[in-house]
C-alpha cells in the first residue's frame, strides 16, 4: 500500500505532528488562516467573561492589565480553551463544546448576569443573537482578526484526506484548490457545514479538539485493532 498523505490546512505543533510522523504518513501543512491580536482597553467589562476560542485568550493576555480579570468566572466554549484558561488562572464555570449549547445554558439558567464576550471579527452571530434576544446584559470587544491566507496546492500533489479547522480555512483553501475525492477530516459540525454541499466524504469527531481530529485521520487509515482480537 502507497503511503498515506495528508494535508493540515494549519500548521501542527511537534507533538500533533509527531503522531503522523509514527504513522508513517506524509504530512503536509500550509497555514490557510492568519490571526492578528488587537489592542484594547479592559474599562468596560462585565461580571462574567465568554470566551469562544483560543485565540480570544491568547490576545487577552497580551494586553496590560489582564490578570485582574481572573477573579471573573468564565464561560466558553471548548475543552481546549478551558484548559488553556485554567492553565493562566481563570476560573472556568461552564464550557461545552458548540456556541449554540453555550448560548442555551446561558440563556436557560445564567439569563440574569452580565456578560463580556471577547470575540474575533469573523465570529458567527450563535451567542450574540442568543443573548441579545433573551435581553441579556453583554457587551462585545473584538480581540484578535481572522484574514484569509490563500495558497495554491501544486497540481501535482494529491492527497488522501485533508483536515480544516474553521470556516474560514474552509474559504481559503477553495479559493485557489478544489476537492476532488479527498476525504475531509473536520473540527466540528459548523466547519463541516461550510463543506457539506461540495462533498460528502465529511469525518467530524465526537470532541471538537485537533488531537481528535487528528485520531480521526489516524482511525480512518489504520483503525486499532479492537481488544481481545
Amino acid at each position: 500500500m502507497s503511503q498515506i498523505s495528508i494535508l493540515s490546512t494549519k500548521t501542527l505543533s511537534a507533538e500533533q505532528r509527531q503522531v503522523f510522523i509514527d504513522a508513517n504518513f506524509d504530512l503536509l501543512e500550509q497555514d490557510f488562516i492568519e490571526i492578528k491580536n488587537n489592542l484594547f482597553d479592559l474599562n468596560k467589562i462585565n461580571n462574567n467573561l465568554i470566551f469562544s476560542s483560543q485565540n480570544a485568550v491568547l490576545s487577552l493576555m497580551e494586553q496590560n492589565g489582564w490578570e485582574v480579570l481572573k477573579t471573573k468566572p468564565v464561560f466558553c466554549v471548548g475543552i481546549k480553551t478551558k484548559e488553556l484558561l485554567e492553565a493562566n488562572g481563570f476560573t472556568v464555570d461552564v464550557y461545552l463544546d458548540y456556541a449554540s449549547e453555550l448560548a442555551e445554558i446561558i440563556t436557560l439558567i445564567y439569563n440574569q448576569e452580565s456578560y463580556t464576550f471577547f470575540s474575533g471579527n469573523l465570529r458567527k452571530e450563535t451567542l450574540p443573537e442568543a443573548l441579545k434576544n433573551a435581553g441579556i446584559t453583554f457587551n462585545e470587544i473584538e480581540v484578535y482578526q481572522t484574514t484569509l491566507a490563500p495558497f495554491k496546492i501544486s497540481d501535482q500533489e494529491n492527497f488522501d484526506g485533508i483536515m480544516f479547522f474553521s470556516p474560514s480555512a474552509v474559504e481559503s483553501y477553495l479559493s485557489n484548490n478544489k476537492i476532488k475525492k479527498e476525504f475531509c477530516f473536520c473540527i466540528g459540525s459548523t466547519t463541516a457545514a461550510s463543506l457539506e454541499k461540495k462533498i460528502k466524504n465529511i469525518v467530524i469527531p465526537e470532541v471538537p479538539t485537533i488531537e481528535e481530529v487528528i485520531f480521526e485521520v489516524i482511525q480512518h487509515y489504520k483503525p486499532m485493532p479492537e481488544e481481545g482480537n
